[in-house]
């Protein structure tokens, strides 16, 4: 074959070979990376969220039952029960009268114990003090026994702290009867050195019994 022959078929076969370009992301001569596709300018939305608000549940705020009395005192917290206005006019008595009942208890105390030690030759405020103290008591007592048995009858249905309220009038009561035994024992206190400690150990004990109810009434122990 001659050189003629040769060199038409090599320019034929160069002819006829297809274009070639380079693949997708392969670096050309020159390192340059070649770009294969496009960033898309935009990103397709999705579904838009939206926030669904609720308003919260009312309070159901406690009301006030049966009014409130001369104290401005609502009904006990929580109760269904109606109380009238004559239970809290009873009630700011009772209260104000149990004001008074532990300072009478401390005169009484220390009027007693001057009586025992030294009896006629005790000091006149002794002397004289300690029966018109006595006599307060014993009406102070007589006021809040009414006005406490009443409001616990008028309660009697309402079960918003029942148990403490028994326990005060049980107490109460007891002190009653203990003031009633110390007042029979008084006259016979001046006659012998013995009656005169049995009337100051039932005296001292119906105040213990009554401080004791007292205290049970006091927030500390609702």
């Amino acid at each position: 074959m001659d050189v003629v022959t040769l060199a038409l078929l090599a320019s034929h076969a160069v002819a006829g070979a297809p274009n070639a370009e380079p693949p997708s992301g392969s670096a050309d001569r020159s390192g340059v990376v070649a770009e294969s596709a496009t960033v898309p300018t935009t990103v397709p939305a999705g579904p838009i969220l939206t926030a669904r608000f609720t308003m919260p549940a009312p309070v159901a705020l406690p009301s006030i039952v049966g009014g409130a009395g001369a104290s401005g005192l609502p009904a006990p917290a929580d109760s269904a029960f109606e109380y009238s206005a004559a239970y809290y006019t009873r009630l700011d008595v009772h209260r104000w009268g149990s004001y008074a009942m532990l300072p009478l208890f401390a005169f009484q105390y220390l009027a007693g114990r001057e009586l025992f030690d030294k009896s006629s030759a005790a000091p006149e405020w002794a002397r004289e003090g300690h029966g018109v103290a006595a006599g307060a008591v014993a009406g102070l007592f007589a006021v809040n026994t009414v006005t406490g048995v009443w409001n616990l009858w008028e309660g009697r249905n309402d079960p918003q702290d029942r148990g403490r309220k028994v326990f005060h009038a049980v107490m109460m009561l007891a002190a009653d009867a203990g003031f009633t035994a110390t007042g029979l024992l008084a006259d016979d206190a001046e006659e012998s050195l013995a009656r005169r400690q049995t009337h100051r150990s039932v005296a001292l004990a119906s105040i213990g019994v009554a401080t004791i109810g007292y205290a049970s009434m006091l927030d500390i122990f609702r």
